[in-house]
């Protein structure tokens, strides 16, 4: 469904007015939601026109914004930098034919953003709902709701929002400024869990929605039924270093795709590779990113007798989609991020630590692996169907213990993973299922956390 878009949106300065408007269309049928307890159908919320500001939007936000662009029932505008702040992270340019408002960010980088634009539109905009970006050190974000209230708008942000428990006035800053919404939406029940409770500000459930977080899902399922067990054994050996002379065996890989930067810790990753040689199981190393360190780390897997290969940056996402369909296991020795969707959306379990307050909320979707049966096999069962494992945070025992789980296991247990990887991506952690999840709070429906459970089949189907 193409979105129906607002005729015209006044931008005086600072606003600089990018709109592309679709032809005119009739109007459009409301959608229908199923009573899970009935089984009757009853006509969803009357479309609402809902402002999303960003200051800018990354690339990687792109797949769930066309969702709700394309099959959502409300009518959308984008508010945003068309330029982004962080040289590091492409823009998602708007399609045309969408209203976009382009209101420029000041003073870059992540710790202070100043969006005067975005003031402006909360001040004049016409819209019902505003969706913001909400990190309560960027200061207009503050302004923006408060005027938005004061109209009568309902304000609701999309965030991290609590990612650790904070006391102390960096704790009451961020509980006075998620006062300023009406609900909220983030992407884990951690940071749901932390909102409820009393450091978080007491939050009621039904006013924290969890959305998950999604890449473009559809494509890289596409990149992967594209791939065969035959050009795999062909990238190993193109890819892989050659064996030393003498040494022909092949041997598990993990892979490590990330910035080869000091909180990463990727010296801890050398090291478990290094711990599990002495054990009698080698793996090789694929780390795949450059950056500052990595000199350093090719003398440390030297020195530590590792193979390596340090592949270098790669933006081709089917290169990527071959390189994790080619590990049997991702590793992520600092935090995980979006990572984490990139390898289960391709078959690949992770392995990250164990600190919640140290994660991203992308970590949830790993589901640690079970131990095998007393009579050492490995099972396929919901209880053996793991996604990943955690390792005690900086423990390279540990961590090496982690990474043995799926390097030292047979074929039928890593199909069961990969199995259990596209799973939870195609449950929970993509663009369609993340955009149901917004427009349930857009439709002013309490939380649910079960949602997806009581649908009448998968993401997109109702």
């Amino acid at each position: 469904m193409t979105p129906h878009l607002p005729a015209t949106v006044a931008h005086p300065p600072p606003v600089e007015p990018m709109t592309n408007h679709l032809a005119p269309k009739p109007p459009v049928k409301p959608p229908t939601t199923t009573n899970p307890s009935t089984s009757t159908s009853t006509p969803a919320p009357a479309p609402r026109r809902v402002c999303i500001a960003y200051p800018f939007f990354p690339h990687y936000r792109g797949p769930v914004l066309t969702e709700l662009l394309t099959r959502g029932h409300h009518q959308y505008s984008l508010l945003a930098d068309p330029v982004s702040a962080e040289p590091s992270i492409k823009v998602w340019p708007a399609p045309a034919g969408v209203t976009f408002i382009a209101a420029k960010v000041y003073f870059g980088r992540s710790t202070v953003y100043v969006q005067p634009g975005l003031v402006w539109h909360a001040l004049v905009g016409g819209f019902d709902d505003l969706v913001i970006h909400a990190v309560p050190w960027w200061p207009t974000t503050w302004l923006a709701a408060a005027i938005a209230r004061l109209r009568g708008k309902r304000v609701l942000s999309w965030c991290h929002g609590w990612t650790r428990p904070e006391r102390g006035w960096r704790g009451l800053v961020r509980r006075v400024y998620h006062r300023l919404f009406h609900a909220h939406m983030v992407y884990g029940h951690y940071a749901k869990a932390l909102f409820m409770q009393p450091v978080g500000g007491g939050w009621p459930a039904e006013r924290i929605h969890v959305i998950y977080n999604s890449l473009d899902y559809p494509a890289q399922r596409a990149a992967r039924e594209a791939i065969t067990p035959a050009h795999l054994d062909a990238l190993r050996t193109s890819v892989m270093l050659r064996a030393p002379e003498g040494e022909h065996e092949r041997r598990p890989i993990a892979i490590c795709v990330t910035r080869l930067i000091p909180v990463r810790r990727l010296d801890l990753l050398i090291d478990a590779a290094a711990e599990l040689a002495r054990q009698g199981t080698p793996i090789d190393l694929l780390i795949v990113g450059d950056g500052p360190l990595r000199a350093e780390l090719e003398a440390q897997a030297k020195a530590r007798g590792v193979r390596c290969v340090f592949y270098g940056p790669c933006y081709d996402e089917a290169r990527i989609a071959e390189l994790t369909m080619l590990a049997d296991v991702m590793v992520a020795p600092g935090k995980v991020g979006l990572t984490a969707m990139t390898a289960l959306a391709y078959g690949t379990p992770i392995v990250t630590h164990d600190d919640e307050a140290e994660q991203m909320p992308e970590w949830e979707a790993l589901i640690p692996a079970s131990p095998t049966t007393p009579d050492g096999q490995h099972r396929d069962t919901p209880a053996h169907r793991a996604t990943g494992a955690t390792f005690r945070k900086g423990d390279v025992q540990d961590l090496s213990r982690a990474i043995a789980q799926f390097t030292t296991r047979p074929q039928e247990a890593r199909q069961a993973t990969a199995r259990a990887c596209h799973d939870i991506v195609e449950k929970l952690w993509n663009p369609t299922r993340q955009r149901e999840a917004i427009e349930r709070c857009l439709d002013g429906l309490p939380a649910d956390d079960l949602f997806w459970l009581k649908s009448a089949g998968p993401p997109g189907s109702r």
